[in-house]
């Protein structure tokens, strides 16, 4: 071979190798962007002209690199055949069945009103409200809840005092991180439960204490959960289903929500559970690990 003829070779070698080099650097420069965007689903905020424009405003807000708003009028039609009514007061199934309805990884749902109120110490004024719950449609589980409150003189400066709020940037960053963060956790919760050997634990029903003679768990004393004033300046109630998992010796090992209310009301419902003590379930006179169900139902107490 003669001296041109090698160093044409050598040229096109060394070529080849700097076009493999940068494509393998725009492949590893570029891993974010070939990643599946988060799907969310906005739904509508009640039938008030408040809730209309705070839940448009949202899905406009909400759209990102990271995430793509599923089409509305898709998701009202899933909505509706789910038979979605509105309630911000779900069980983990029903708002399953909601989110696999609509087929997303996240949705939002809510409600946004402007109110005239009264007040003793001064002038009758209006509130402009959101309640705002992003909710998973793989778990179905309550994964952050808002409600922005912002008072005027009148109906329209309230309002717009709350959409103001509503298009703040930092809000909606964080509501995207929020939802990152738990499409995070959830791919890593799947890992975990693939990898770890979950013992069973029984469930309590009334089939088992007919059939097996089942003595279902007692507390020790029993606790009412505190109204939280998070939830009195909603004028909230609900209800919260609690999932417990006892140990043999009637200690408290996990906790789930299997219903949830928002407002401050699941944490209440789960820092009361975890406070608990319990005589254990038995079977033929042998105490066993269990998995029942504590109900809690929150009212705003009678002043």
């Amino acid at each position: 071979m003669s001296t041109k003829a090698l160093r044409n070779h050598l040229w096109l070698i060394s070529s080849l190798i700097l076009a493999l080099v940068g494509a393998q650097n725009m492949i590893a420069a570029q891993p974010q962007s070939q990643q599946r965007r988060l799907s969310v689903a906005i739904l509508d905020f009640g039938v008030s002209q408040t809730g209309k424009i705070a839940s448009e405003l949202l899905a406009a807000r909400l759209a990102s690199s990271e995430t793509a708003i599923v089409d509305r009028d898709l998701t009202r039609s899933a909505a509706r055949g789910a038979g979605y009514q509105g309630s911000l007061n779900l069980s983990v199934t029903e708002a399953r069945d909601l989110g696999s309805a609509i087929g997303c990884d996240f949705y939002v749902i809510g409600d946004a009103q402007t109110l005239r109120r009264s007040s003793s110490k001064g002038p009758d004024f209006f509130e402009s409200y959101a309640s705002i719950f992003l909710v998973s449609a793989r778990t179905g589980k309550l994964i952050f809840w808002q409600r922005p409150s912002l008072e005027a003189s009148t109906a329209e400066a309230a309002e717009k005092k709350l959409m103001a709020e509503l298009k703040n940037v930092d809000l909606t960053r964080q509501y995207v991180g929020i939802l990152l963060k738990a499409s995070t956790e959830e791919r890593h919760q799947r890992e975990l439960a693939i990898e770890a050997n979950t013992p069973i634990i029984e469930e309590a029903s009334d089939e088992n204490i007919q059939v097996k003679g089942l003595r279902t768990p007692r507390p020790y004393r029993r606790l009412k959960p505190a109204y939280p004033e998070s939830a009195a300046r909603a004028d909230a109630t609900g209800m919260v289903d609690v999932l417990v998992d006892l140990d043999k010796e009637g200690e408290v090992n996990r906790v789930d929500l299997a219903r949830w209310a928002g407002f401050g009301l699941d944490e209440a419902a789960l820092d009361t559970v975890k406070q608990l003590h319990f005589f254990p379930a038995m079977r033929d006179g042998t105490a066993i690990p269990i998995r029942f169900l504590l109900r809690y139902n929150f009212r705003r107490p009678e002043r």
